[in-house]
């Protein structure tokens, strides 16, 4: 006969979703403490500063965040002079988000610290390992999705 009893040590997902919420709260912590941007915030600001005129549905898919997330932290953003919203040229009914001035300033400076963070976090581990580590999240990526739309 065949365990079937759940162990959530032994269950991936809750393993996987554990991880990533204390490399969430490490790093946001960390921006929280040196630059008062929340993770949302943070993703925000990365996502627009690689695709400056992007729109917040946009980032949503992206990110995985939900609407009521992004549409705060934009919010927030805005009130701090950090993004700005345009009308969207190919859609009137949309707004593309920008990062201004300061915006740009603030991403120069976080965008170091963050990859000294993912330094800190993965030094422990070969590069094989790390790029293995990385395909093997796109194809969980990919996986998942896949399941989401067999239902």
């Amino acid at each position: 006969m065949v365990d079937q009893s759940l162990r959530l040590d032994a269950f991936l997902p809750f393993r996987l979703s554990v991880t990533s919420n204390l490399v969430s709260e490490t790093i946001a912590s960390t921006y929280q403490a040196l630059f008062g941007l929340s993770v949302p915030e943070w993703r925000l600001i990365a996502v627009i500063a690689e695709d400056d005129g992007t729109t917040q549905q946009l980032i949503a898919r992206r990110t995985r965040m939900d609407k009521v997330s992004v549409s705060r932290a934009s919010i927030a953003l805005a009130e701090r002079g950090l993004i700005e919203r345009r009308p969207h040229v190919s859609d009137r009914r949309s707004q593309s988000v920008h990062l201004t001035k300061s915006g740009r300033e603030l991403y120069a400076a976080v965008a170091p610290k963050a990859l000294e963070l993912e330094r800190r976090i993965f030094e422990r581990f070969a590069p094989a390992d790390i790029a293995s580590f990385s395909k093997m999240l796109l194809q969980v990526q990919e996986a998942t999705l896949a399941v989401r739309e067999e239902g």
